[in-house]
């Protein structure tokens, strides 16, 4: 499973103690609260363009533009620049964590391995948690700023969790349409973060009804490229960040935000399976009728027999079709790989025990898990499923306050796995992953930061005493010119020692 990968987070943020509150303002000081480590500003916003789109266009303009648009106009009265709202950072582990709007985001470090891609995405739980503690500490009266990793505010607006993975150039798009929609709609059978309340975007939301997705709610459209408006089930951005020419980086917006360490390694381990799958031309073949309805009545069914129709009318659940996947991935994907036959046992295992009774699932789903609390809560205090008491059990799931956190407390319970030691976890956020570019990246910020002139995913620009002097991380891998990359920043005294 020799794949590069990410995850982007965007976190929920509330003050309580505070009536008005300023969410982009309190989003920009969590950011900024890390610059305490010596981090400073330095992204190149010229290299990106989310308007390149993989059937092989550039769109003229996005739906959610106008939202951009909107949130320029009120920064505007900002005393602050453009560089100083966006506060973007590179952190010494190869991350990225700026503010996104209204939410601080951290995007991972691009890892090769289940165990790096976890241990990032964790570390940034930790960095946010540690920002906000910084936050707290600085505010005036009793306030407190809390952060959630959730997708969702209950009232009809949502933000994301994306899963990234580079891909083969060559593959032709529309078969990497074809082949991963249909695992994309079934996946949050285990990947999905569990939910109290319908809702939409231009509607009443309906509280008393639990569904199994964050996420689910809010897809209307099976292919697109924008991302806040009309999103859709298969993202269409063109933005590789690597050799365009090989590569295209397959951007999917459809996860909900895990805080399960195994539902993360089996939502990014299974998703790569079927990457490669598509890739080899040996995904299983899968017409849903609607995927977009399919999306919504999984995430919604109450007896979790997740049945959905196929275009030709038959009738099948989502669990069959998870294991039309896994058949394919076990016959024809690569286990000599590190992390396939984790992912294959494990995957197998999941399907089963959901089959049986998804309550056997506790230990490692978070919607399953979520579920249990809620239940369990509802029936002691003898309350209606509608009881707004219920949507905060919900979102305290998803504190990252490692005390006040209820995930937190079922991990030292014991009730939820582990798939990491905290030692891991502590490493990775300081310290990069050694199989990718994010290496040289991450070790520039921790030893040269003040002569880093601007950073990038696929470069660094350094001041010299020569002068501008640009490093390309354009390889996907780590092949023997970016070991040696990474062996010279590591040796690196000087700047000057990189070139």
């Amino acid at each position: 499973m020799k794949r590069v990968f990410g995850i982007e987070t965007e976190y929920g943020i509330t003050v309580a103690g505070k009536e008005q509150v300023d969410v982009v303002q309190e989003s920009i000081e969590i950011v900024r609260s890390y610059t305490e480590h010596g981090a400073s500003m330095k992204w190149d916003y010229e290299l990106e363009d989310p308007h390149r789109d993989a059937r092989g266009f550039r769109a003229a303009e996005l739906l959610q533009d106008t939202d951009e648009a909107a949130y320029f106009e009120i920064d505007q009265q900002r005393p602050l620049s453009f560089e100083e709202i966006k506060s973007d950072l590179v952190l010494s582990n190869g991350a990225r964590f700026y503010n996104d709007h209204a939410h601080p985001e951290y995007s991972t470090p691009e890892c090769t391995t289940l165990r790096e891609i976890v241990a990032q995405d964790k570390a940034g739980e930790r960095v946010l948690w540690e920002c906000a503690r910084r936050r707290n500490m600085r505010m005036n009266g009793p306030c407190e700023v809390r952060l959630y990793k959730n997708n969702t505010d209950f009232v009809g607006h949502s933000f994301g969790c994306h899963d990234n993975y580079l891909m083969e150039r060559a593959v032709p798009w529309d078969r990497i349409v074809t082949g991963v929609a249909p695992f994309l709609v079934t996946r949050q059978i285990y990947a999905g973060a569990g939910k109290m309340g319908l809702e939409c975007e231009n509607g009443q939301p309906q509280p008393g009804i639990f569904q199994i997705s964050q996420r689910a709610d809010f897809f209307s459209v099976l292919i697109s490229i924008d991302t806040m408006n009309r999103r859709p089930i298969v993202n269409t951005r063109d933005e590789p960040h690597a050799d365009t020419s090989k590569y295209r980086r397959f951007h999917c917006i459809i996860g909900d935000a895990n805080m399960s360490e195994v539902a993360t390694a089996l939502k990014i381990g299974t998703t790569s399976l079927v990457l490669e799958l598509i890739e080899k031309g040996c995904a299983p073949i899968i017409e849903l009728a609607n995927a977009v309805e399919a999306t919504k009545s999984i995430s919604r069914d109450p007896s979790y027999d997740w049945i959905v129709e196929l275009a030709d009318g038959r009738k099948i659940s989502a669990i069959d079709i998870q294991r039309l996947y896994l058949a394919a991935a076990q016959k024809h994907c690569d286990r000599l790989q590190e992390d396939a036959p984790w992912i294959l046992k494990e995957w197998e295992a999941v399907l089963n025990d959901l089959q049986i009774d998804p309550m056997r699932c506790a230990d490692r789903l978070d919607w399953v898990a979520k579920k249990y609390l809620l239940s369990t809560f509802r029936e002691e205090e003898k309350l209606d499923w509608s009881d707004p008491w219920l949507q905060s059990i919900d979102l305290e799931y998803h504190n990252i306050d490692p005390v006040a956190g209820l995930h937190y407390e079922t991990v030292r319970a014991c009730a939820s796995r582990r798939f990491l030691t905290e030692e891991e976890i502590k490493n990775a956020i300081f310290q990069p992953p050694s199989s990718t570019r994010a290496f040289f990246r991450g070790r520039s910020v921790a030893k040269f930061n003040r002569a880093i002139a601007s950073i990038q995913w696929d470069e660094v620009v350094f001041n010299t005493t020569k002068g501008p002097r640009t490093i390309p991380l354009t390889a996907a891998f780590c092949d023997v010119a970016l070991e040696e990359l990474n062996d010279r920043v590591q040796a690196a005294n000087v700047v000057e020692d990189l070139f």
